[in-house]
């Protein structure tokens, strides 16, 4: 695909960041849940780290190798023709060129970066650290030629980072450092409560991201919060599975 082609793919897929009007897009791990997603008519989709490891027989938080991601990504997108996101985990301990490179090169046109650096100890990022990876990220993707969306995402509530008192503000603080370094959206994983996620999106100054259990959760009252995004994680992979399980049950 031309870069002109990726370009206009990552503004189509900026463009459905709409706070309110939240576009869907699922989370798929292969060309046969690519095309399942594309098929429903979705607009665009997300990659997951945890669904494409699980898929290889690899651990996520980076048991998988960048490489490893790129080959599953390339499959991906030879076999939709929509907009594809992509989970880069917090880098791979790659330098930021070569993951714009490697994602523009096999056809993604976004990515979620987080604050977790698996490779050293899965130690937290500093939110200046952190902005500076958005940052030199962004750089990277202007001199491609390609404005490739970039959801900043942070993993203080997964980990029950600190005291609960003063999280979100600590959340809103670092990613609104990532929205000055160049990010487009940003991600809370674990956030929720329609108090908590809804002050966060009130007070953030971008388009916010989330993801919810497919089975279980209501866009309607995401939209209601003023979310953009949702997408599925891991969680569309685990439903089916759960499905599979059932059906396989009636023939052990």
């Amino acid at each position: 695909m031309s870069r002109q082609n990726l370009q206009e793919q990552a503004a189509a897929l900026l463009a459905m960041h709409q706070p309110g009007n939240p576009v869907v897009l699922p989370t798929v791990w292969d060309a046969w849940s690519a095309r399942l997603v594309a098929d429903e008519g979705f607009s665009a989709l997300t990659v997951g780290s945890h669904p494409v490891a699980d898929s290889i027989g690899k651990a996520d938080g980076e048991g998988m190798s960048f490489d490893d991601l790129l080959t599953r990504v390339r499959q991906i997108t030879a076999a939709v023709d929509v907009p594809v996101s992509v989970d880069i985990e917090s880098g791979y301990g790659e330098s930021p060129a070569r993951l714009i490179e490697g994602l523009l090169d096999v056809g993604a046109v976004g990515f979620n970066v987080e604050d977790t650096v698996h490779r050293e100890g899965k130690r937290l990022r500093s939110a200046a650290e952190h902005a500076e990876l958005v940052g030199q990220l962004r750089a990277a993707a202007d001199a491609a030629g390609v404005h490739m969306v970039i959801n900043a995402r942070t993993d203080l509530f997964l980990r029950n980072d600190g005291d609960d008192a003063d999280r979100v503000d600590r959340a809103i603080a670092r990613l609104s450092e990532a929205a000055a370094a160049g990010a487009d959206s940003l991600f809370p994983p674990g956030l929720r409560g329609a108090d908590g996620l809804g002050r966060f999106v009130s007070e953030v100054p971008l388009p916010v991201s989330v993801t919810v259990p497919p089975d279980t959760a209501d866009r309607a009252e995401l939209a209601a919060l003023g979310v953009a995004r949702i997408t599925f994680g891991p969680f569309l992979q685990a439903t089916l599975s759960t499905r599979a399980t059932e059906v396989l049950g009636r023939w052990r």
